[in-house]
C-alpha cells in the first residue's frame, strides 16, 4: 500500500504520473477526501472522467477497487449483502435429518457470517479486508430514491448494521468515491456526508494535454483541430455533448483511418463516435460539419 499525497502538488502529480490529469479544484478535493477520509461526491456531465478518478486513486494508492454500479431498482440484497436461503433451507433439512441440534443453536448458526453474501458495500467495510479498498458508487442518480438512505450509515460511520448479526464496521475507512450525471438530484443528506466536486469540460489546453498523454501517437496538428473541433462543438444546441471520452475515441478513432488533418467527409463519417444520438448526428451532418471544419481552420492559422 501506498502512502497517501502529502499535498495538493503531490496529488496532481501522482494522479498525472498514472494517465489522470486533474485541474487544480479537483485535486485539492481528492486531497481533502483522502486526509479527512470523507467520501467525495463527483457531479457533472458523462464522460468528463468521474467514474476514472476512482480507477486512478485505487492504482495510484495500490488499493483494491470495489465497484457498485447504481441502476434502477437497486436495494440491500444487490449493495450490501442478502441471506444465502438456499444454503440455510439445506443447514435446516441437514439439521432435521441428524436431529443434533437445537432450535435456538440452529438459528444462531442459520444467521452467522458462513450463510452471509457479501455485496459492494459490505465488502468495502469489511474489517477482514487486508487493506482499505476504494469504494466507487457509480452513477448513483440512476438508482431510486429510497436507495439513498441505505447508503447514509455507510458514508457517515463507514459501517452497516445487520439485525440478525449485528453492526458490521471498517477496521479503517474505505476511500469512498461517489459520482452522479445529475439526471436527478441526489438528497442533501448524501451531500452533507461529501466533500463535493462539480467535473466539468476541460478547457482547450487541459484537453490538449490529456489527448497528448492518452493517445500521443496523434500528430500535434491533429490533436489541435481534434480539441477545436470538439470544443466549438460543445457551444452547438445538442442533446448530449462530446466528453473527454469520447475526445478520446475519436482521435483513436482517427489514427485507425490514417487521418492527417479534419475534413468534412471523414467527420461526416465518424460522428456516430462522438454522438450518441441520431437527432445530433443529423443536427451536425453535412453543412454544419463543413462549418465547424472551416472554424477550426481558420482559428488555428489565426
Amino acid at each position: 500500500m501506498t502512502d497517501l499525497p502529502t499535498g495538493i502538488d503531490d496529488t496532481a502529480a501522482r494522479l498525472q504520473a498514472h494517465g489522470y490529469l486533474a485541474d487544480r479544484q479537483l485535486a485539492t478535493a481528492l486531497y481533502l477526501a483522502l486526509r479527512l477520509q470523507r467520501p467525495l461526491f463527483l457531479e457533472g456531465e458523462p464522460g468528463t472522467g468521474k467514474t476514472e478518478i476512482a480507477k486512478t486513486v485505487a492504482a495510484m494508492l495500490e488499493r483494491p477497487l470495489i465497484r457498485l454500479q447504481c441502476h434502477e431498482g437497486l436495494d440491500l440484497a444487490g449493495a450490501a449483502y442478502e441471506w444465502n436461503y438456499p444454503r440455510q433451507m439445506i443447514e435446516i433439512r441437514l439439521a432435521e435429518r441428524d436431529a443434533g441440534a437445537t432450535r435456538e443453536q440452529l438459528a444462531a448458526d442459520l444467521f452467522s457470517p458462513r450463510f452471509l453474501t457479501q455485496r459492494a458495500l459490505l465488502q468495502a467495510i469489511d474489517p477482514a479486508q487486508p487493506l482499505p479498498p476504494v469504494l466507487l458508487i457509480d452513477e448513483l442518480d440512476r438508482a431510486d430514491e429510497p436507495f439513498e438512505a441505505y447508503l447514509l450509515e455507510v458514508l457517515s460511520d463507514f459501517q452497516i448494521t445487520i439485525p440478525e448479526l449485528g453492526t458490521v464496521k471498517a477496521a479503517a475507512p474505505p476511500i469512498v468515491v461517489l459520482t452522479s450525471n445529475r439526471t436527478r438530484e441526489v438528497h442533501d443528506a448524501v451531500k452533507r456526508r461529501c466533500l463535493y466536486h462539480w467535473v466539468g469540460f476541460p478547457d482547450a489546453d487541459r484537453e490538449l494535454a490529456i489527448l497528448r498523454q492518452r493517445v500521443p501517437g496523434a500528430s500535434e496538428a491533429l490533436s489541435r483541430q481534434i480539441v477545436a473541433f470538439i470544443q466549438a462543438l460543445r457551444g452547438t444546441d445538442l442533446y448530449k455533448l462530446p466528453g473527454i471520452a469520447e475526445t478520446i475515441e475519436w482521435s483513436r478513432a482517427l489514427l485507425e483511418l490514417d487521418a492527417l488533418q479534419l475534413d468534412p467527409e471523414t467527420v461526416n463519417n465518424t460522428l456516430g463516435v462522438l454522438l450518441k444520438y441520431q437527432d445530433d448526428i443529423a443536427k451536425v451532418q453535412g453543412s454544419e460539419a463543413a462549418r465547424l471544419v472551416e472554424q477550426v481552420r481558420a482559428a488555428l492559422r489565426g
